[in-house]
């Protein structure tokens, strides 16, 4: 079976990739594509060509298959150059995504014609490398290097509509995309109009300021990242270098950033990604139908998990004590729709349809009698949330899946709150729950098969990452985080400054330090689980006394304007609080501890130890299905660099042995926080790594 099929019609060739599901650009296509080219170039019937896609979409791009493996002929680049020298016109005709490759070879085509909402981009540095088949010295010639530069670094698709007004794409398609491109062929041929090659075109002028710039900018905001910057080398060259030269300058950096470590990161964080929502107990399992939602509790929370729900078309009802905080969770879910309109995620009419058609607010738990889903975000407290599922248990239908948003509390103790367990999961959204793209899904010790699908439905619905969690203190994400939490004060306590730590791991590429986002989320949030752990804690649990002596200052973070840093106008982000370091020094002197330097990689390896040796844990207890799964929660609710790709892949590419060492090393002046997990000890022993276990 051929991938690319030649059709002749009215003296138009038409050129149809069809490679379902994506149409992306493995051997047989790339073969296919040259073979096809050749012979509407031999074929005197033929004026004029239109390559286009069959299905939902133009072109993918690169075929995920062919990852990590030798590159083999045709080669992309000159299958492009093969259609750019084509005697006669030829026009891309694009709906659905052009992406990466796909979007390479509508480049290299001499016209582009476009549905108006088609995708189209380079996102080539989402996956550690660049754009390798023409992407970086054809786009700049089209739209200019300012926005090359935005559309390959950003990696962020545009519209056929934004294409066209950026200088990419010649026409917008109607209804019927094949008749357009091969009418707009046809009329080309008429005008007597012949190839346009981009090679052709002039590279636009780069000045030092420009380029500067962009070196600045991307150093800041790719940190730690070498295919951002790789990009910008490639169009410098392409402004001093002859087309053909440039192209094969851009090749060879395009294949050198395939053996980077960020490749790997970004290449194992996508098939992380994919293989999440793989989870063999709900394989074949239907969804229970959700249409209708509840949401007890309208705080930022709650209010949030609405907000989300609404944009995804379900109807919602939120229930408050009164009528006051209903009205409250009202206003806090117009605001948030109206930032969507800012954002031009959602139109004035869409937000206004929302709030008189799929939201409603109630008092009563009797509101929430026909929803198919209801989720809890109320204070965490047990009894509290307890005394909820009571009411839901009396008031919602049989088959409802209630759902407990907790973030800590034993969910199978919830559940027992009710007479149906079975039907009760939790969903621990993040905040904010509009925004966050993680959800985890806690599955109880009687959770049915069928609210588990669903409740990975839900996540689809919503567009989140759903990830499978088991029932424990924490669940995966903050169980995880208070080791990272733990290691990271008892470092304070041992002599190190909460802003070096900050600054460490922020070089290491996180986007705020462990201070930062105690400052962001409240310092009194960190107090209050440490009271609620009080009793169960160890004799040899060493207190972070500083963070308690900040709390009782009143220095709760952004919130109160004073934490770890101090918030004004004057530096909005914060600065350093002098006022902390001397509250440290008299807890130090009141414990006798003698304080000791720690570089800014000792800080790196003893947080990543203490996440990564509780991360096995997690996974030989069978609360994470997978080491993958761990690394999905950090990349897509805690901030974890996405080049490093994750806790579990940054120790395997570290290496295990490296990572036992260190505990081992650190266990010598404290045994009782620092003991390797038996998981991590049978993998350096067998000499395997965690990805030996993602199945």
């Amino acid at each position: 079976m051929t991938h690319v099929s030649y059709d002749l019609q009215d003296r138009v060739a038409v050129l149809t990739v069809d490679n379902p599901p994506v149409n992306a650009l493995g051997q047989a296509v790339r073969q296919g594509l040259w073979d096809a080219i050749t012979r509407f170039d031999a074929d005197d019937g033929a004026d004029a060509a239109v390559i286009i896609g069959a299905g939902r979409l133009f072109i993918g791009g690169a075929d995920i298959t062919e990852f990590g493996k030798p590159p083999v002929e045709p080669y992309l680049p000159d299958v492009i150059n093969r259609i750019a020298d084509s005697p006669k016109p030829v026009v891309a005709a694009i709906h659905g995504t052009a992406l990466g490759g796909g979007l390479e070879v509508a480049l290299g085509a001499h016209y582009r014609i476009a549905t108006p909402t088609a995708k189209l981009g380079l996102p080539e540095v989402t996956l550690g490398v660049m754009p390798g088949a023409g992407g970086t010295q054809r786009m700049p010639r089209l739209v200019g290097a300012e926005n090359a530069l935005t559309l390959m670094t950003a990696g962020r698709p545009v519209t056929g509509a934004q294409a066209l007004d950026m200088g990419f794409v010649d026409v917008l398609a109607g209804d019927n995309l094949r008749a357009d491109a091969m009418a707009y062929a046809a009329k080309l041929v008429q005008g007597g109009t012949g190839p346009r090659r981009v090679s052709d075109m002039p590279f636009p002028q780069l000045d030092a300021d420009l380029v500067d710039g962009w070196r600045k900018r991307l150093t800041q905001s790719a940190r730690g990242q070498v295919a951002p910057l790789a990009v910008l080398d490639a169009v410098v060259a392409g402004a001093r270098m002859p087309f053909a030269q440039a192209l094969a300058a851009e090749r060879k950096a395009f294949l050198s950033l395939l053996k980077t470590p960020q490749r790997a990161g970004l290449m194992h964080a996508f098939f992380a990604e994919r293989a999440v929502a793989k989870v063999p107990q709900i394989k074949g399992i239907a969804p229970r139908p959700v249409t209708r939602a509840g949401v007890v509790g309208g705080g930022t929370m709650g209010a949030g998990i609405a907000t989300a729900m609404v944009l995804s078309g379900l109807h919602v009802t939120l229930v408050e004590r009164d009528a006051a905080s209903a009205a409250r969770a009202r206003d806090t879910i117009t605001r948030n729709l109206s930032s969507a309109v800012k954002r031009g995620k959602l139109t004035e009419a869409g937000r206004d349809a929302i709030l008189s058609d799929a939201l409603a607010t109630a008092t009563d738990y009797a509101a929430l009698s026909q929803a198919d889903l209801v989720v809890e975000a109320v204070f965490e407290d047990m009894a509290v949330k307890a005394e909820v599922f009571r009411q839901l248990d009396r008031v919602c239908k049989p088959g409802a899946v209630l759902a407990t948003n907790t973030s800590y509390l034993d969910v199978n103790l919830i559940a027992g709150a009710t007479h149906r367990p079975e039907d009760v999961i939790g969903l621990h959204f993040f905040s904010p729950a509009h925004v966050m793209k993680l959800l985890e899904i806690v599955v109880t010790n009687e959770t049915a098969v069928d609210v588990t699908a669903t409740a990975f439905q839900l996540a689809k619905t919503l567009g989140k990452v759903g990830v499978r969690a088991g029932v424990c203190d924490g669940f995966i994400g903050n169980r995880i985080l208070s080791h990272y939490r733990t290691a990271v004060d008892h470092m304070v306590l041992d002599g190190a400054s909460p802003y070096a730590i900050d600054r460490a791991l922020v070089e290491f590429g996180f986007a705020m330090g462990p201070y930062q986002v105690g400052d962001l989320a409240g310092l009194d949030i960190g107090y209050m689980t440490r009271q609620r752990k009080a009793a169960q804690a160890h004799p040899r649990d060493r207190a972070p006394l500083f963070a308690d002596a900040l709390y009782h200052a009143g220095w709760l973070g952004q919130k109160t304007g004073r934490g770890y840093y101090i918030y004004d106008d004057a530096t909005p982000k914060g600065r350093p609080n002098d006022d902390v370091p001397p509250i440290i020094r008299d807890v130090r002197d009141s414990l006798r501890l003698k304080p000791r330097e720690f570089s800014a990689e000792q800080i790196v390896r003893r947080t990543m130890a203490a996440m990564v040796n509780e991360a096995a844990r997690v996974v030989d207890e069978g609360i994470a299905q997978r080491p993958s799964d761990v690394d999905v929660v950090f990349l897509s609710g805690y901030g974890f660099p996405r080049f490093r790709g994750g806790p579990m892949h940054h120790a395997d590419t570290v290496g295990l042995d490296v990572i036992l060492s260190d505990i081992r090393d650190f266990a010598v002046l404290d045994d009782h926080f620092w003991k390797p997990a038996p998981l991590l000890e049978r993998l350096v022993r067998d000499r395997r790594t965690f990805a030996s276990l993602n199945t």
